[in-house]
């Protein structure tokens, strides 16, 4: 390999860098990744023919050199086919890109997302030819760039770009050892069927095929599953796992909650081994409507403002019997709040399928300051822990940011320890853990807020990010609720007196 991957990365940065100005650093990700995938497709190409060339010599038949193509490049489509182009540059790059996707339909259908390349006003020419003239200096095959660093540049990149978006980040971004951290939990296996129902980027799936590879598990044997609602960011998940060299897997886009896009042959949800996602956190148009005629409604119906416990129901409903296990992350409100959500909450304690609560530290993702958990599902949860619920706190793993806070690969390793020891591997309390019988659980009214159960050690500090989770939630849904309401006056003619703190 002839670039190390701090090269990589520095000239990936700059190509990027190249839209800064006349682009939104938040849609710097629709036009930059788009854009690298299809130099890596020529480059990749072009790299395939001379080897087929070498084999063959320079009269070989195409139909021989075709299997030699992980893709069909049609002719007018190869960067530097279109590049070179010195006039309406972005209607050439829109029409060969469509190209490729049409003549490649089972695996590059949609991937290079509804950018709009031809419209000056969004995408300056001048902006669009720097970044052209900054991957102009790059080749992209594998003997230049391996999968994996090419990975790695990738990851880089949608790090950088979370950083420059903010909270639109937790769009498609999770932190990637809060990734990390549920997929060593849930220990993903070779020969496995792994969803994701919330994909953004990929990065749950990604870091599967990772956590596989480290265990010196045969990754080509797992099926990796997901859907995300948004379609630029489905695009980027395939991206992401093409250059990742992951072929074995289905990106679906989608609602999820309203219409879960993978199904078995029957028209019944798929089930699968592993189910992680890092969803929206309190949804507010989720689908209530239909959710009680609907099979994953099991437990009950969510509030129509907040759909947190239905992505919830989702995920458990999704997990195969015998084998499953689901890890979701959370907003704290659904361990403590009341009404329906404590109904479904009380159902699935009773159902045994709750495995373990793991609190996070504050600050930690793009979307919300306020902290998180985990939610560890198990079909078949283990003898000792039947009956039982494990409570982690993880509050104090983090390493203090600018912007935000950030976990450690020791963090990582610790919690997954306590996880999996059921105590705190340290003894110096940087992972308090306990396990709690359903018994104590059922005479705190199903409440789960951590600090109930943890009060000797972390109870102040939790219940008071409990409460400002709650207050948050509250107001928030106060908002809505008053928004509502003075709607429905204007509609009836009503004159509104708005309270000035909505």
């Amino acid at each position: 390999m002839t670039v190390q991957l701090d090269e990589l990365e520095r000239r990936l940065w700059a190509a990027a860098n190249a839209l800064r100005g006349p682009v939104d650093p938040a849609d710097f990700k629709t036009y930059a990744f788009p854009v690298l995938f299809w130099k890596w497709i020529s480059d990749t190409w072009d790299w395939e023919h001379a080897k087929a060339v070498a084999d063959y010599g320079d009269g070989v038949d195409p139909i021989v050199e075709a299997d030699y193509h992980k893709f069909d490049l049609p002719a007018g489509t190869h960067w530097r086919e279109v590049t070179t182009k010195t006039a309406n540059l972005g209607a050439h790059i829109n029409k060969a890109l469509g190209s490729i996707e049409q003549a490649n339909p089972d695996s590059l259908a949609g991937i290079f997302g509804d950018a709009a390349w031809g419209n000056k006003e969004r995408l300056p020419e001048t902006a669009l030819v720097n970044l052209i003239n900054a991957f102009n200096g790059m080749t992209l095959n594998p003997e230049e760039v391996s999968h994996d660093l090419l990975g790695q540049g990738y990851e880089y990149l949608l790090k950088n770009f979370a950083d420059e978006s903010g909270k639109k980040a937790g769009e498609f971004f999770t932190p990637r050892q809060v990734v990390r951290l549920l997929i060593r939990i849930l220990q993903p296996q070779p020969g496995e069927a792994v969803y994701d129902p919330a994909s953004g980027s990929g990065g749950m799936l990604v870091e599967t095929i990772n956590t596989v590879r480290d265990h010196g598990g045969d990754t080509r044997t797992l099926r990796l599953y997901g859907q995300e609602v948004n379609l630029t960011t489905a695009a980027i998940a395939r991206m992401n796992l093409f250059l990742h060299d992951i072929e074995d897997f289905k990106i679906v886009r989608g609602d999820t909650l309203r219409s879960p896009g993978l199904r078995e042959a029957d028209g019944h949800i798929s089930k699968f081994d592993v189910v992680v996602a890092n969803p929206p956190f309190s949804l507010t148009n989720w689908g209530a409507d239909t959710w009680a005629a609907d099979p994953r409604s099991v437990t009950g119906v969510p509030p129509a403002k907040n759909g947190d416990f239905a992505w919830i129901q989702h995920m458990v409903f999704s997990m195969k019997p015998g084998t499953g296990r689901v890890g979701v992350v959370m907003p704290h409100g659904v361990l403590f709040r009341g009404g329906a959500e404590a109904r479904i909450r009380e159902a699935l304690i009773k159902d045994d399928k709750l495995e373990a609560v793991i609190g996070l530290a504050g600050n930690l993702f793009y979307s919300t300051s306020i902290p998180a958990c985990l939610l560890i599902f198990r079909a078949d949860k283990p003898t000792e822990r039947r009956g039982h619920v494990l409570f982690i706190d993880g509050s104090q793993r983090f390493t203090k940011g600018r912007n935000q806070n950030q976990m450690s690969d020791d963090d990582v390793l610790v919690l997954v320890d306590a996880y999996t020891t059921g105590s705190d591997p340290d003894g110096d309390g940087g992972a308090k853990v306990r396990l709690v019988p359903r018994s104590e659980i059922e005479g705190n009214g199903f409440d789960l807020n951590i600090g109930r159960y943890l009060k000797q050690t972390a109870g102040e500090e939790l219940d008071l990010d409990a409460a400002l989770a709650a207050y948050v939630e509250a107001r928030a849904a106060r908002i809505a609720s008053e928004q509502a309401l003075f709607e429905r006056l204007a509609a009836a003619g009503i004159a509104e007196l708005r309270d000035t703190d909505a």
